[in-house]
């Protein structure tokens, strides 16, 4: 069973509410503290391979990949084949950090999009930016309505006042 496998197990298995709520709750502190110690020092690139990174960020192998699931559309240079990975995958953690903001603000992550440690890595032009963007992204727009006159959409051949329209 792949590490990826394993977290979806844990991640989904719980005796009881409780024991769903302590688990998450446990995880997005760490969580928390992993991006808190990204943002700070996001000048550098963490790599390694998954047993040393884990270690880095204080978590087991499998919690880390659980972490690289959440992560793994903000890195720089393509996703991570999250099912392949062992203790020994050398994984480079290059962040995309206005793709990582945009991707928290989709996630309603305001524990992670709104640590103090974005101030000094995005200013509040680009953050607001970021988020006329997000906001933007989910505004539905409609498609342009049938006129009676114009063939039906259904592909009869026929008007639409004549066909569907009826």
């Amino acid at each position: 069973m792949s590490l990826y496998s394993e977290w979806l197990d844990r991640a989904k298995n719980f005796e009881t509410e409780k024991d769903y709520q302590d688990f998450w709750t446990v995880y997005f502190d760490k969580e928390t503290q992993n991006y808190k110690k990204i943002l700070g020092d996001y000048k550098n690139v963490f790599e390694g391979t998954i047993k040393e990174l884990s270690g880095t960020f204080d978590m087991d192998e499998q919690t880390f990949v659980g972490f690289l699931d959440g992560i793994n559309t903000s890195l720089e240079g393509g996703e991570i084949d999250l099912e392949s990975l062992t203790e020994d995958s050398n994984v480079s953690l290059k962040v995309d950090f206005e793709k990582l903001y945009f991707n928290m603000l989709n996630a309603k992550a305001d524990w992670l999009f709104g640590l103090e440690q974005w101030d000094a890595i995005l200013s509040n032009e680009k953050r607001a930016e970021i988020l006329r963007q997000f906001r933007a992204s989910k505004v539905f727009v409609s498609q342009t309505t049938v006129g009676r006159n114009d063939p039906c959409p259904c592909g009869s051949g026929k008007k639409y006042k004549k066909c569907c329209g009826k």
